[in-house]
This record gives structure tokens, sequence and C-alpha cells, in this order.
């Protein structure tokens, strides 16, 4: 089964509450969905936050909408996401964030299927930072749960138990194999993450755009509308991909 589990949680410092925040008439995660339940490769959606109280309102949120969740440690990320692959027994895990809700799932089909037909143990657009040609926002992981259970064993920094990932890229010579999906177009100066309040301020105004074209805003058209209007790039301009990971 491939399973894409989204990492979810209202305990943000930066932006506190964002997934539960309006773009439209929807919230961030439940426009989320939407778009991801568009990928053709994708066989379950499950949402993955935290036990903490402050989080019992995404419980609810997928409670009331009927989507998986699982419940696990707010701070060590990848034994959430190990635990919940295991309890919906998923054996490709597709790892988003709830702050890219404007996930392209053409992207979400071409990294899963770059990995399925790669001999390699995790595949991603956006990692690592340095060579990815995709923007902030459209971001993509895959890899097995073989792999996911050797990094959860294995992994033994604060860092690499909070970004889930770590141990799996920086160690691909190590340990793992793996690939980055290569683009045509060197896009990775421009965002579409909702991480600060000003991403939040330009998220709503690409979706207006969206909406204003009549797109479905796949990441060629909101690139194409960033291009066209550079007031929205210069709001969240100061920040950049892996920024909280240096943090």
């Amino acid at each position: 089964m491939i399973g894409a589990i989204i990492q979810a949680r209202m305990g943000s410092s930066r932006l506190p509450g964002k997934v539960l925040k309006k773009i439209g008439n929807s919230v961030l995660l439940d426009f989320q969905i939407g778009r991801l339940r568009e990928a053709k490769t994708i066989d379950s959606i499950i949402v993955a936050t935290t036990t903490e109280r402050s989080d019992d309102d995404i419980a609810l949120f997928c409670k009331k909408r009927g989507i998986k969740y699982f419940r696990g440690s707010e701070n060590d990320v990848l034994s959430r996401y190990y635990e919940c692959a295991k309890a919906y027994n998923i054996k490709t895990v597709v790892r988003l964030t709830a702050d890219c809700p404007l996930i392209d799932p053409n992207v979400i089909d071409m990294v899963v299927d770059l990995y399925l037909t790669s001999d390699v143990d995790y595949a991603s657009n956006t990692v690592p930072p340095e060579t990815s040609l995709w923007p902030d926002g459209s971001d993509v992981e895959v890899f097995s749960f073989g792999a996911l259970e050797k990094a959860y064993f294995e992994s033994t920094s604060k860092q690499e138990r909070e970004h889930v990932t770590f141990f799996f890229w920086k160690n691909n010579e190590k340990v793992f194999k793996t690939i980055q999906l290569s683009n045509s177009h060197d896009w990775s100066r421009y965002r579409f993450t909702v991480d600060y309040p000003e991403d939040y301020e330009a998220l709503k105004l690409i979706t207006t755009e969206i909406q204003k074209k009549r797109l479905f805003g796949n990441t060629n058209e909101i690139v194409s509308i960033l291009i066209e209007n550079p007031e929205i790039r210069k709001i969240n301009e100061q920040y950049y991909f892996g920024i909280g990971w240096q943090k």
C-alpha cells in the first residue's frame, strides 16, 4: 500500500494554529487533502498529529470528515511516522507536511513513479535543498517502510528524530540509496509554503489569483502567478527552504 502521511500540529512557534487557518472557504488542511486526493498513486491518506491537547482540534477535524488520523509524539516526529505507518500497514510512505497546502498531485505522482522505477530507498523533489530545482511548498518525499524502520531504530540525534528524513539523505552514501526528481526549470527561488505569517498572507493572494484565473493551481501555474506578481513574492522573500532546519 502507498500511503500519504501528512504531519500536522497546532503548536507551531512561528505561526500557531496554521493548519486550521482559513484559505477561502476551507481550512489549509482541508484544502491540501482535497488536492492530494487528485494524486493517482496514493492508496490512503492519514493525518499524523500529536497527543497534545492542543491537537484535539485536528483529531476532531479528521473525525468529522472521515479522514484517517494517528496521534503520536510531538517532538519525536520520526517515531510518529514509524508508529503511524505500522498501524496502517503502509509499505511505501509518501511524506507530506501540512504547511504545503498547495501541493501539486502531479508532482506527487512524479516522485512516487520515480521511486517505484528506481532502485532506491528514498526519493524526493526538494531534498537535499542545495540541489533542488523545485519551489518551497511543493515538497514530496517517498520511502519504504523498511527504510523508515531502520531510521527509527538507528537515528540518535534530536535533529534526526524531529525532521524524520534527515537520517535518509544525510547518510545516502553509507546507508540508503536516494534519488532527486529533476526539473527542466530552476524554480527553487519561489516559495508558497506556510511557515510564517508573511507566508500565509502571500498564500491568500496566490489562491485569489488561482480562483480569478479559474486554474487548478499546479506548480507551473503558481510559479507563473509569482512571476507575474512580484509584489506577492516580496511579502515573504526573506525566507528560504531549510531556514527552520538551520535554526
